[in-house]
């Protein structure tokens, strides 16, 4: 049987912890962060845990998760 293989986009987007939490970056922070306050340019710096109802898709996608 053929080894799955890990989808590349997702390996890019997505950590796995120790502790097997999924981590993800926020959106927003690409372009036109001159009209965006400083405030919330620093708040999108954190990683944030992946919501549960989306983990299914995203260890699917990451072949060894």
């Amino acid at each position: 049987m053929p080894k799955i293989k890990t989808r590349k986009a997702a390996a890019k987007r997505f950590i796995v912890t120790k502790t097997g939490k999924y981590l993800r970056r926020r959106s927003r922070r690409r372009h036109l962060l001159e009209c965006k306050s400083a405030k919330k340019t620093r708040s999108w710096r954190k990683a944030l845990v992946v919501k549960a109802p989306d983990i299914a898709r995203v260890k699917s996608m990451l072949a060894g998760g």
